[in-house]
């Protein structure tokens, strides 16, 4: 198994949890806590906008990993499911991957056959 994907998973997953919530909720109530012990420094407000900022732009491209992977396995699943319906339309398979026109123009006709139907 690719390691930056087992490595994404693992984070996505601990992210998600109340406790990775309560580790951002204590880390921000004690980063508030040493405000008057630092007499509100700029180096006390550089610590968490340093910080959050860096969580912010790492988290980005590991989430944004996860996300991309769990959509593509339910574009397979979809199309999956519209391949072994007898009568489904199977210009839907793999509309992820079609141009912008061809996605409208397809919306645009299912939408036309909606509007018809009783």
């Amino acid at each position: 198994m690719d390691t930056f994907a087992s490595f994404a998973r693992a984070v996505n997953r601990f992210v998600a949890s109340p406790a990775a919530t309560a580790a951002a909720f204590a880390t921000v109530i004690i980063w508030a806590a040493c405000g008057p012990v630092a007499h509100y420094s700029d180096g006390w407000q550089l610590l968490i906008n340093t910080g959050t900022t860096i969580v912010t732009f790492l988290m980005v491209f590991v989430l944004n990993n996860a996300q991309s992977r769990d959509t593509s396995a339910i574009n397979a699943k979809l199309d999956a499911l519209i391949i072994a319906m007898e009568n489904a339309d199977n210009r839907l398979v793999g509309l992820e991957l079609k141009t912008d026109a061809e996605t409208r123009e397809i919306s645009e006709e299912l939408q036309a056959s909606l509007a018809d139907q009783p």
